[in-house]
C-alpha cells in the first residue's frame, strides 16, 4: 500500500511562523511535523510515499529529498500557487498512487493511531475508510455521523435511517479507493468534504473512532501544546 501526505496548505493560521517556512517543516520536539509521519510510515512497513506541495514546495523537496533517510521512496506532486484543496490534490496525484487503495494523512495532524492497520481497514464493499475522533472543543458540531461502522453525512434520522448515530470529527487520516476521486479533473480545485458526502450517499463509507493522542496542529498555540506533550513524554 502507498501513502500520501497532504502538505500543500499555506498555513495562514500559523503565520508568522509560516511566512518563510512551509507548515509541514515547522519543528516540534526536535523534528519537522512531516517527519513524525515519515517515521511512523517507515516503522509500519510502508515504502512508497507521495507528498503534494504548493507553497514553498521546493523547501519540502530539499529537506526530505528522495526519502532514503527513512528507508522510504518519496515522490512529489507539485500544485499551482494556491494549491488545489484536498480532493483536488489527491486527484492530481492519482497517477503516482496507482490503482490500489492508498492511505492519506494530513501533514498538520499529529496522531498515534497504528498506521499498519491501514492495510486491512478497507472492506471489499467500502469506497473509503475514515479515522474519526470525538468532536474536539474547537469543532463541536463534527463532520459526519458514525453508526455500527458506517459513516453518514446526515444524522437527523441516523445512519441507515436508525436513530442514535454519533456525531464525529474526521481525523485527517483515511484509506481510499482511487475511484472516489476519479470524477475530479486533474488540475481542478476540489474540497474533500462534499466529495465524501456524495460518496456516503451513493457508496459504503466505513469508519472507526480513535481515542488515542490526536491533535490538529493548525495554530501556533496548538504547535506549542504538542511540543509540551511530546517533551513531557506524553
Amino acid at each position: 500500500m502507498k501513502a500520501m501526505i497532504l502538505a500543500a496548505g499555506r498555513g495562514e493560521r500559523m503565520r508568522p511562523l509560516t511566512d518563510h517556512c512551509p507548515k509541514p517543516l515547522l519543528s516540534v520536539a526536535g523534528k519537522p511535523l512531516i517527519v513524525w509521519h515519515l517515521e511512523r510510515l517507515a516503522a509500519a512497513g510502508f515504502r512508497e510515499v507521495v507528498i503534494n506541495h504548493a507553497y514553498l514546495g521546493e523547501r519540502i523537496e530539499a529537506a526530505l529529498q528522495d526519502g532514503a533517510a527513512w528507508g522510504l521512496r518519496i515522490r512529489y506532486s507539485p500544485e499551482p500557487p494556491g494549491a488545489l484543496d484536498t480532493a483536488g490534490g489527491i486527484a492530481q496525484a492519482l497517477p503516482l498512487l496507482g490503482d490500489a487503495p492508498f492511505l492519506v494523512l494530513s501533514a498538520d495532524v499529529y496522531c498515534e493511531w497504528d498506521i499498519a492497520l491501514a492495510r486491512h481497514a478497507l472492506s471489499e464493499r467500502a469506497a473509503a475508510h475514515l479515522l474519526l475522533i470525538a468532536n474536539p472543543p474547537h469543532h463541536p458540531d463534527g463532520d459526519f455521523y458514525l453508526q455500527h461502522g458506517k459513516v453518514g453525512a446526515d444524522g437527523t434520522e441516523g445512519v441507515d435511517g436508525v436513530d442514535g448515530a454519533q456525531s464525529v470529527t474526521f481525523a485527517g487520516i483515511a484509506v481510499y479507493r482511487p475511484a472516489v476521486f476519479a470524477g475530479v479533473p486533474r488540475g481542478k480545485t476540489q474540497r474533500l468534504a462534499p466529495l465524501l458526502r456524495d460518496a456516503m450517499r451513493t457508496d459504503y463509507v466505513s469508519g472507526e473512532c480513535y481515542t488515542g493522542p490526536w491533535m490538529d496542529v493548525g495554530t501556533p498555540q496548538r504547535l506549542a501544546e504538542l511540543e509540551t506533550f511530546l517533551r513531557n513524554g506524553r
